[in-house]
C-alpha cells in the first residue's frame, strides 16, 4: 500500500494555491494586505505572480504559509459548523 502524505501543500500546484488564497482574499487588494509584494500590488494577475513566485523562493514561501494558515482556519470554521 501506498503511504499518503499529510503535507497539505503535496500536490498541490502553485497556481492552484494562489488562485484559492485570490479567491479566499477576494482579490488580489485584501491579499496584497496579507502579503506586500511587489507581484500582488502594482498590476497584478495569476500569470504575472506565477512568474514571480516560481522565481523567488522567499516570495513563494510567504505564499505556501498563507495557504496553510487559510487552510488551518477554513477547518476551524468548518468545525465550529
Amino acid at each position: 500500500m501506498e503511504q499518503q502524505s499529510k503535507d497539505p501543500l503535496h500536490g498541490k500546484r502553485l497556481d492552484v494555491i494562489l488562485e484559492e488564497l485570490v479567491e479566499y482574499y477576494n482579490g488580489f487588494e485584501k491579499l496584497s494586505e496579507q502579503i506586500s509584494i511587489k507581484c500582488f500590488t502594482d498590476n497584478p494577475s495569476i500569470s504575472s505572480s506565477l512568474k514571480f513566485l516560481r522565481k523567488t523562493p522567499w516570495a513563494r514561501t510567504k505564499v505556501e504559509s498563507l495557504y496553510l494558515f487559510v487552510l488551518r482556519e477554513k477547518k476551524r470554521k468548518e468545525s465550529r459548523g
